[in-house]
């Protein structure tokens, strides 16, 4: 498949835009009008630097409000065109987009703009360029791929035909399976755009919402699908509208982007595949003849990345700090056991029966202690990691000596260093032998395993972060909600396997003021089978637990008639509750250390949730511990 992307999609200068689209990979770019106008760069200047980068010119674009106008407004247009024309052979382009018209329109009339875009096409021949021409989602008289595309038929022009936009189809809902009437030769282009699902007018969904590929809601893979069945075989652009990346930095972004259309290359060839058999008379089931099928039909080449399964759990949670001390005390209140330190490295681990956490102190001096690093259990690493570095995922070394782990590291958008581990059935892990040496290990005290990890995103990188995850790691994401919190509304998505075995909980969050210093908070979940045995041992041993208000309790009270007895011992805890049509959820935090703290959770029954009614609670008494924090560091400061 032959990759492109707009340059609108991107921050920074015409240069910085093409130089790193050509870094990420792609095959060719769209030229943005106003990109062009204001570079200081000539048009033969552009030619020659998309030459020298090996990238292609593939699309010039916009061209604005043509059609369904009167007769001297059409005059004045194809004079605008015919400058255009002229342009782009200085810039060695032969594809123009024209957009159905939205200002200008005065005239519902088919025959009209059939006529109009025959002048158009033949003034385009003239100059040896192609007119695609695309039904915006909001155009007056035309906004629907259909419609536009029996104009095209209706002309029937060799310099006249359809470009199909994705955004523009799937945001009004259009059926894409009539894409698969429309003949190759006069799909002259495919643009491609992802978007959350959002109740908004289409314009301003599509101005500011635009996202790539894997990171909204459209079903890209079957508008990619029907594409390729329709036999198109031309570049596949991305063409997003997004105010955060445009903001963010050009090559990352652009990296970003090429990931994108690498994921949807894959679905599309998995979505062909599915939905092979019903086009091959007499076919059955089976990868193999599907498969066979989609190569020998379709020209368009859609490449596949390694398979790999879905993690099958946590291996480890690391978080790194130079000042170990807070949270060597705060794991051991919990109940975890200290199980020695690496042979080579400064590194202590720390168990509770699966659960386990590395605290790294190879931090620089002085850093709060946060979550540097994950690790997944995987059928194969070696094969996992490739697949991710495929997908444009930076590889994280690991130092190592005689008879230590070979980690395949990979770097997640937030710096967040994710580890493919070789999954045990019995859960256990192989490294473990690096760490206490000579140590004598008491029984276990308890059992636990890592329930979820929860992740704050930067602003820039959430929906990168998404994107990641889900190609990366086969995570699914669910439905994003919206948790209030003093200072403001945070962003959660939560991304999990299909058992639930991995849950990732990825939050826009806004920052927090803790000792004069602005942070993130972020946190590690364990499950236990008796959280409130659990919570009386951590008591006994001196906890400090997030102190839940009594307001709470009374509205838990009025909500669930919970039993007297029971209501008692949650509040006497500082236990929080939630119960659904599946199940009961109960929880407890602890203080923050740093940027970091910790979660204790029982799910009984089949709840499936994060106790989503209590987290306006958690923030609310963080919010409060922080300020308190930052007023108590300034008074000593004084």
């Amino acid at each position: 498949m032959r990759t492109g992307i707009a340059t609108v999609c991107l921050s920074g200068t015409l240069k910085e835009k093409m130089q790193a689209c050509a870094i990420a990979g792609f095959d060719g770019i769209e030229i943005f009008e106003q990109d062009l106008v204001t570079s200081p760069l000539s048009p033969e200047d552009v030619r020659k630097m998309a030459a020298d980068l090996g990238l292609g010119l593939d699309l010039y674009q916009p061209f604005r409000d043509f059609d369904s106008v009167t007769e001297d407004i059409l005059q004045e247009n194809l004079r605008r065109a015919d400058a255009k024309f002229k342009l782009m052979s200085r810039l060695g382009m032969d594809t123009i987009l024209v957009c159905t018209n939205v200002g200008t329109a005065t005239i519902d009339d088919d025959d009209l703009r059939a006529g109009q875009l025959s002048r158009l096409a033949e003034l385009a021949g003239n100059h040896g360029v192609k007119v695609a021409y695309e039904a915006l989602a909001w155009g007056k008289y035309v906004n629907d791929y259909e419609h536009a595309h029996r104009l095209v038929d209706t002309v029937d022009h060799p310099n006249l035909g359809t470009c199909l936009d994705s955004f523009h189809i799937l945001s009004r809902d259009w059926d894409t399976a009539p894409i698969e009437a429309i003949k190759p030769e006069k799909i002259f282009f495919v643009q491609v755009a992802d978007a959350p699902k959002l109740s908004m007018d289409v314009l301003s969904w599509s101005r500011h919402y635009r996202v790539f590929p894997g990171e909204g809601q459209f079903e890209l893979a079957k508008f990619m699908g029907h594409v390729a069945r329709a036999g198109y075989s031309g570049p596949v652009s991305l063409e997003v509208f997004n105010d955060v990346f445009r903001q963010s930095d050009v090559e990352r972004t652009a990296v970003d982007a090429m990931r994108s259309l690498i994921w949807l290359e894959e679905q599309s060839a998995k979505w062909l595949d599915a939905n092979a058999a019903s086009l091959i008379p007499g076919s059955a089931d089976g990868d193999s003849l599907a498969h066979a099928a989609r190569r020998r039909r379709y020209p368009m080449e859609l490449a596949t990345l390694p398979k790999v399964a879905e993690p099958a759990g946590f291996n480890f949670a690391e978080v790194k700090t130079d000042e170990p001390a807070q949270l060597e005390t705060l794991l051991g209140q919990l109940g975890f056991e200290f199980a020695g330190r690496h042979r080579t490295k400064d590194v202590q681990l720390w168990s509770m029966g699966q659960a386990r956490v590395i605290i790294n102190e190879q931090a620089p001096s002085h850093s709060e202690p946060a979550i540097a690093a994950l690790g997944f259990d995987v059928d194969s690493p070696v094969i996992a990691s490739a697949r991710a570095q495929q997908l444009r995922a930076p590889v994280v070394p690991r130092k190592v000596q005689a008879d230590e782990e070979v980690f395949q590291g990979i770097a997640a958008p937030d710096s967040t260093e994710i580890f493919l581990c070789q999954g045990s059935p019995d859960g256990t892990a192989a490294w473990t032998h690096e760490f206490g040496e000579g140590l004598e290990h008491p029984a276990a005290a308890g059992s636990a395993v890592i329930d979820h990890v929860n992740l704050a995103q930067p602003w820039q990188h959430f929906d990168e972060a998404v994107l990641f995850y889900t190609s990366a790691l086969a995570l699914e994401p669910l439905p994003f909600a919206e948790v209030p919190s003093p200072s403001g509304l945070v962003r959660s998505q939560v991304m999990q396997t299909s058992d639930r075995a991995v849950r990732l909980v990825l939050n826009l969050a806004p920052l927090l003021q803790q000792g004069g210093r602005k942070s993130y908070q972020e946190h590690i979940a364990f499950a236990v089978d008796d959280l409130v045995a659990t919570a009386r041992a951590a008591q006994a041993r001196g906890l400090d637990f997030l102190q839940i208000p009594a307001n709470y309790y009374e509205d838990l009270d009025a909500r669930f008639a919970l039993e007297p007895a029971f209501l008692a011992t949650l509040k006497e805890l500082n236990l929080l509750y939630d119960r659904d049509a599946n199940g009961e959820f109960l929880h407890f935090y602890t203080a923050t250390v740093g940027s970091v703290f910790f979660e204790m959770v029982e799910r009984r029954g089949n709840y499936d949730g994060y106790g989503a009614p209590n987290a306006p609670v958690r923030h609310a008494v963080q919010y409060d511990a922080a300020q308190y924090d930052s007023l108590h560091t300034h008074h000593m400061h004084r």
